[in-house]
């Protein structure tokens, strides 16, 4: 007895569709051309329907023009983060030292490691999961990913080194991630969504501790709301830090950059 047929890619769109699913008919071509298993296919069309994120699902996310691996449980990438490379990529060059933080899958590290081959590149997640994940994409590019709380994972020799810093740390409120779609608040970790009671509390601990890693003249780029981006550039300036807010109405994100002193400002400092 033959198996029976699999699922058809319009039969898989009406069934996105009649879900919510927003982009039924992208989601369903992905989902078509994801196995040769009809079963295996139609298994994680139910699942996609029941809310896992479509990226945990094919194995990978669509960033920066490359396709990013990320496992069950790791934060998945969002387009409009590509803003922070656009940036970073403006300010970086060939041996710098690169630090992508509170990096998820690597997907910051590895975007920007694709547009300025020989950089230095580093990583680090307090997420076991995360950690493995970025360990696996970041490895074929000589990067290493550390495991701990933001700066303290760090190795002390990169202390006063790093040129850029990518920093996506969570920044939605905690009354917030009740609002949030189901496919982020039950299946990405908590500690990746929630930034505290305005948003901004591991946004201050990275602005705090930043200057002392950076080299001179070296850049924090941390992704921000539009509505938050003030109170984040207040807070990398009390860190020593002089900060700006760049928006991209095209991506829908707003960056602040925030720059640490040059040597010579820094030799000149009392005390």
């Amino acid at each position: 007895m033959s198996d029976p047929p699999g699922l058809t890619e319009p039969e898989i769109a009406a069934r996105l569709r009649a879900a919510g699913c927003v982009f039924a008919e992208d989601e369903a071509r992905l989902l078509h051309a994801s196995g040769t298993d009809p079963a295996e296919v139609a298994g994680r069309v139910e699942r996609r329907i029941a809310g896992e994120p479509l990226e945990h699902l094919l194995g990978w996310a669509e960033f920066a023009g490359l396709r990013i691996p990320v496992t069950p449980g790791v934060f998945v990438p969002r387009r409009r983060t590509e803003y922070l490379v656009v940036q970073a990529r403006a300010r970086t060059a060939p041996g710098d030292v690169v630090l992508d933080l509170c990096c998820g899958s690597g997907a910051l590290g590895m975007a920007l490691a694709a547009a300025v081959p020989g950089v230095e590149l580093y990583a680090a997640d307090s997420e076991p999961a995360a950690v493995a994940c970025a360990r696996a994409n970041l490895a074929p590019l000589g990067g290493r990913v550390f495991q701990g709380d933001l700066f303290d994972a760090l190795p002390a020799a990169l202390r006063g080194r790093i040129d850029t810093v990518l920093c996506n740390a969570p920044y939605v409120p905690t009354p917030g991630i009740d609002f949030m779609p189901p496919e982020a608040r039950l299946h990405e970790p908590l500690v990746a969504l929630d930034g505290g009671p305005d948003g901004l509390a591991v946004q201050r601990l990275v602005a705090a501790s930043a200057a002392r890693w950076l080299a001179p003249g070296g850049t924090l780029l941390i992704e921000t709301g539009a509505d938050q981006a003030g109170r984040t550039a207040a807070a990398c300036s009390r860190g020593g830090l002089e900060a700006r807010i760049a928006h991209s109405p095209e991506h829908g994100a707003t960056v602040v950059l925030a720059t640490a002193p040059p040597a010579d400002a820094r030799e000149s400092r009392p005390g």
